[in-house]
């Protein structure tokens, strides 16, 4: 298992990386490519997505942006030149970040973020590592067995940092719809790392999310971290549901990020 520490450093290379892989899936597949984890999308959607994203996310931190701003639509091209265009806008989010200043200043989005170049960091690796995963699909591969693939998969430190970065952050906003209409305690429990538990505490307001087993659940979703990850972001099923079944369903539907 890997145990190297997670910094700004270390995001910096599984962004790098997993771009690096993303755009070379995308080469292979064809922009024409159907991709099934994101229904009704095509490679080229994908692309143009992500690659939005970078150079929204790179605004920030170049122009010292501090309130939040729309993302731009990706440009009309297709095939090599697409293609060119995301390679060009994930080399210049990571030439930005590497050189931004650690106490620069720009907008953040989720609770608790911390210092906005670790921020993005962060927020880009996975935005990335997950749009990958969905260009793996797009060829064939089945995500839960891609994602602890010792040479395509996820370390497990990395993935259960984002499944905390989604169970305390996006899930913390106001505009998370798992809710419930009375209270009930959804677990989340990654088995190869240490520690990794979150309890989840379900109402009619936003979910309130903490690390540890600190109140007894209704439901536990359990698995290895990476494959975790995945199906929280609803790419891959759930490994172990046990428990009222009806919250692991409320997930499925409910759970997608806006």
């Amino acid at each position: 298992m890997d145990t190297a520490p997670l910094n700004t450093a270390s995001f910096l290379e599984t962004l790098d990386h997993e771009g690096r892989l993303l755009g070379g899936i995308a080469e292979e597949a064809g922009p024409g490519a159907e991709v099934p984890t994101c229904p009704g999308w095509r490679m080229r959607d994908l692309l143009g997505h992500t690659g939005a994203i970078h150079r929204w996310a790179r605004a920030f931190l170049a122009e010292g942006h501090t309130s939040a701003r729309p993302q731009e639509e990706a440009p009309d091209l297709d095939g090599e030149a697409l293609l060119a265009w995301y390679r060009e806008g994930h080399r210049r989010l990571l030439d930005t970040l590497a050189s931004a200043p650690a106490d620069l200043r720009c907008w953040t989005f989720l609770p608790g973020a911390g210092a906005p170049v670790a921020f993005w960091a962060r927020r880009q690796a996975h935005e990335t590592a997950v749009h990958r995963i969905d260009a793996e699909a797009a060829r064939g591969a089945d995500p839960a067995a891609l994602a602890v693939d010792p040479a395509r998969g996820f370390a497990p430190g990395f993935a259960a940092d984002g499944v905390d970065e989604l169970l305390r952050g996006f899930h913390a906003r106001p505009r998370s719809r798992v809710r419930t209409a009375e209270p009930r305690v959804l677990r989340v429990r990654a088995t190869d790392v240490p520690d990794a538990v979150w309890t989840v505490r379900l109402s009619p307001e936003p979910p309130a999310a903490e690390r540890g087993a600190t109140a007894e659940a209704d439901c536990e979703l359990a698995g290895p971290a990476a494959v975790l990850y995945l199906a929280l972001w609803n790419r891959a099923p759930v490994p172990s549901v046990t428990g009222d079944t009806a919250l692991a369903g409320l997930w499925r539907t409910a759970s997608a990020v806006g």
